[in-house]
């Protein structure tokens, strides 16, 4: 029986533990680094490139053509110098038949960090189904270990109602079919009990921010559960649909 468990914060995350047994990690940045990559690739990116900070990112940019690559980023929360902003709504405007170079504080670390365990794969609530019904079928595995990037080493409601929402779709019903940590099950009552997810994301920190900032249409975006059918899955370095990765 597959166990479920839940980390709040890429920071606890244990890369050693990770490469023990068959373990699935699903990493969620749904504010927006997750969001962004999964919406990247519904329109039409290549592949995207996850990085641990904007010197990472410049460094992998210049193996390309300016023409090849949208290299996107943000420090805290605030915009890079020279770097496209890495909102899903911006980046989808010129991005098909390019990679994504993305650096974000929370997301694209946790992806990184999360590198050693047998696959891992990016979620938001936008895919959050579709990632839940590939890691059902995965005979082998033994724990599913379900990340939260969380906020600067903080908790965040956001990526813990979208952990919730990716534990109901995986369960479905069956939930005597999985084994539940307490805090994966938290997670799931948590989802279970909220009303829209729109007003769960209004309320977060990062939320109002964006409020803040005049850019509710991210946070609208953000918030369509179940709008997009794709399976995102880090291969080495680099984030593609499932079904390509096979072909690499």
């Amino acid at each position: 029986m597959p166990k479920i468990h839940l980390l709040t914060r890429k920071e606890d995350i244990n890369e050693a533990k990770l490469r023990e047994g068959n373990k699935i990690a699903v990493v969620l940045d749904v504010l927006l680094a997750t969001t962004t990559i999964t919406s990247a690739l519904n329109d039409g990116a290549t592949e995207v490139i996850p990085v641990m900070d904007r010197y990472e990112a410049e460094a992998i940019s210049k193996n390309y053509r300016k023409d090849e690559c949208i290299v996107a980023g943000e420090e805290k929360a605030k915009p890079i110098d020279g770097f496209v902003y890495p909102s899903p709504l911006i980046i989808r405007q010129n991005i098909k038949g390019k990679r994504l170079i993305l650096s974000t504080t929370n997301g694209t670390v946790a992806l990184r960090k999360s590198s050693s365990a047998k696959k891992v794969y990016v979620a938001s609530l936008l895919n959050n189904q579709s990632v839940a019904d590939r890691v059902r079928v995965d005979q082998e595995v033994d724990t599913i270990l379900v990340i939260c990037s969380g906020n600067s080493g903080e908790f965040s409601l956001e990526d813990f109602y979208g952990a919730g929402n990716f534990i109901s779709c995986l369960v479905d019903d069956h939930e005597s079919g999985f084994e539940l940590t307490d805090a994966a099950r938290a997670a799931l009552y948590f989802y279970i009990g909220c009303a829209k997810a729109y007003d769960v994301l209004l309320a977060s920190h990062v939320g109002h921010l964006l409020e803040k900032y005049h850019s509710l249409d991210e946070l609208l975006f953000a918030s369509k559960i179940g709008s997009i059918q794709l399976v995102p899955i880090l291969e080495g370095r680099k984030v593609v649909l499932e079904n390509s990765a096979k072909l690499l």
